[in-house]
């Protein structure tokens, strides 16, 4: 299986693409977003404008400009309410279409960050579940593409790990 987790700096990494955890209107924000923008140049923000729009659960992809990847694919994950407005099946499908678009443009590496976990305030758990769940069923079909969780810290390294093994039969489920 071609699933690693790594910590460190998503604008750092050398892989096919990066993915952004971008809002829908493709906008420089904060944290992931934000670094990646300011890494990657000013050309971003405006291949983003031609662009205009992605829709929360779906996926979009530039060029990386000024990054060691080729290639930046912005993924509009759902913000969190309350579980009960189809977030985790919007998170499902923002990874299948970052999964698509690595597939349609014959990437071989993709470097993700726990997308929706930040401002958007999905629970780490449970948005880690749903992403190693859709990594294991891409990479079965495309086993020779790498895909590499890149954490902000030892403590998500340490849950996409455990997922990696399988959900704890003691977990709540939330």
């Amino acid at each position: 299986m071609a699933i690693e987790i790594m910590v460190g700096n998503i604008t750092t990494c050398n892989d096919d693409a990066i993915v952004n955890a971008a809002n829908e209107a493709l906008l420089p924000g904060g944290g992931v977003c934000g670094a990646i923008h300011h890494a990657a140049g000013p050309e971003l923000a405006a291949a983003c404008r031609a662009l205009g729009h992605c829709p929360t659960g779906n996926a979009v992809i530039t060029p990386g400009f000024n990054l060691k990847a080729k290639h930046v694919i912005h993924a509009v994950g759902p913000k969190w309410q309350d579980g009960r407005h189809g977030e985790n099946n919007l998170l499902a499908q923002c990874y299948q279409s970052i999964f698509t678009l690595v597939k349609d443009h014959r990437l071989k590496s993709v470097a993700i960050p726990a997308i929706s976990t930040g401002i958007y305030g999905f629970p780490l758990q449970q948005a880690t579940e749903i992403a190693v769940k859709m990594a294991k069923e891409f990479s079965a079909v495309a086993p020779d593409i790498t895909i590499r969780f890149v954490c902000y810290s030892n403590d998500v390294a340490k849950i996409y790990r455990e997922m990696m093994l399988g959900p704890s039969p003691f977990s709540s489920g939330q």
